[in-house]
């Protein structure tokens, strides 16, 4: 990678304290006042366009940023050696490096040693999806509409203009990796200028900078199927961000959120309900209709004297067993309403009842009663 004496910083017109976004986006704004096709013949424009070029390569990529920030140009310029062993060695004063690239090979880190560097993967997305509870029941198809970093189509994901390619490193000729020496110990590492891959682009793309990779919007269709809960996660293979200059995509994962429902309030595959029932068919038993999820009605025999808090089980009335058989259940908690507003005559109904009432209708009332005079001695 050719070098100048010009502050990198500088080059594209940012803070030392710039983050990766301000960057990218000086990068792309001058990339695109500069490049060689809206400025042929211009020298100067394609020197100037090489210059930040050099100068994004630098400062996006964390550990170039890092020795640049700490030992300028010098960090490129001399310390580093291709893969034959010779020339200038520089002194990267952090045991941590030695350990990290004698060891990292076998623990599966970025250690020298294994030749160029295949690209790295595109990273996993997240997306978070809102349903309802009827749909987490029948289950159904969604359309969801991401913004993501695709391939980009006019350099076919390779970074490079097209009629373009890759020439070989000139800090490592080509072997993707670099030697330092450390102390005593002259250890290998990816090269910091084609990230290990032996090879630059030396005319990028100007839809891509050279990234081989496009943010743009995606409309994908996402399975949901029946049962799904809070928590549940999906998975599109290579649906999430593409790989730079061509690597494989990441994965994009799918994580559900059930709405609550108005009626039920859902524990794994138990739907839980709470139904009022008058004070006469708690007395003398009767039935109700509970609509479900399905479109089925229930009927739920009420047994005679039921008190309030007594949950009755309709057996297979509940949601549908993720990737499994069958349902849960349906549990109905039982609440006796007493009524506020009575007419006349059924006032006096009622005072007839407490006339011919002996205590052993409510026998938990008269137990209560009976305590407290066991208590105080009435």
């Amino acid at each position: 990678m050719a070098t100048t004496d010009a502050d990198y910083y500088e080059q594209l017109g940012v803070a030392r304290d710039a983050d990766d976004a301000a960057l990218k986006s000086a990068y792309r704004k001058l990339a695109m006042q500069y490049h060689p096709d809206r400025n042929p013949g211009d020298a100067e424009a394609e020197a100037r366009f090489k210059a930040i070029g050099e100068a994004y390569e630098v400062l996006k990529d964390p550990q170039k940023r890092a020795a640049y920030d700490r030992f300028g140009h010098d960090a490129f310029k001399q310390g580093m050696s291709g893969g034959g062993g010779g020339g200038p060695q520089a002194d990267f004063g952090d045991i941590g490096d030695i350990f990290e690239t004698i060891f990292g090979s076998a623990f599966g880190g970025g250690g020298g040693g294994g030749g160029r560097q295949q690209p790295r993967r595109g990273a996993d997305l997240r997306y978070d999806m809102q349903i309802s509870l009827d749909d987490a029941f029948h289950g159904k198809t969604n359309t969801i509409e991401i913004e993501v970093s695709a391939s980009c189509d006019t350099c076919d994901g390779s970074g490079a203009t097209p009629g373009t390619g890759e020439r070989r490193c000139n800090l490592c000729n080509g072997m993707g990796k670099v030697r330092a020496k450390q102390g005593f110990f002259v250890v290998e590492r990816p090269c910091p200028t084609c990230h290990g891959r032996g090879a630059v682009i030396e005319d990028p793309c100007s839809d891509c900078y050279g990234e081989g990779r496009v943010d743009e919007p995606q409309t994908l269709e996402v399975d949901i199927p029946p049962g799904v809960d809070t928590g549940t996660r999906i998975r599109l293979s290579g649906k999430g961000e593409a790989g730079p200059r061509g690597a494989p995509s990441g994965d994009l994962y799918i994580f559900v959120h059930v709405k609550e429902h108005d009626l039920f309030v859902r524990e794994g595959t138990t739907l839980a309900t709470r139904v009022p029932i008058s004070f006469t068919t708690a007395s003398l038993g009767g039935s109700v209709d509970i609509p479900d999820l399905d479109g089925d009605t229930n009927t739920l025999e009420i047994p005679a004297g039921i008190q309030s808090g007594k949950q009755l089980r309709v057996r297979g009335a509940g949601m549908p067993v993720l990737q499994g058989r069958g349902r849960g259940d349906l549990v109905v908690e039982i609440a006796v309403e007493t009524p506020t507003k009575l007419s006349k005559e059924q006032k006096e109904l009622l005072k007839q009842f407490r006339e011919t009432e002996t205590g052993e209708e409510c026998p938990e009332s008269r137990g209560f009663f009976d305590k407290l005079k066991d208590a105080f001695g009435a």
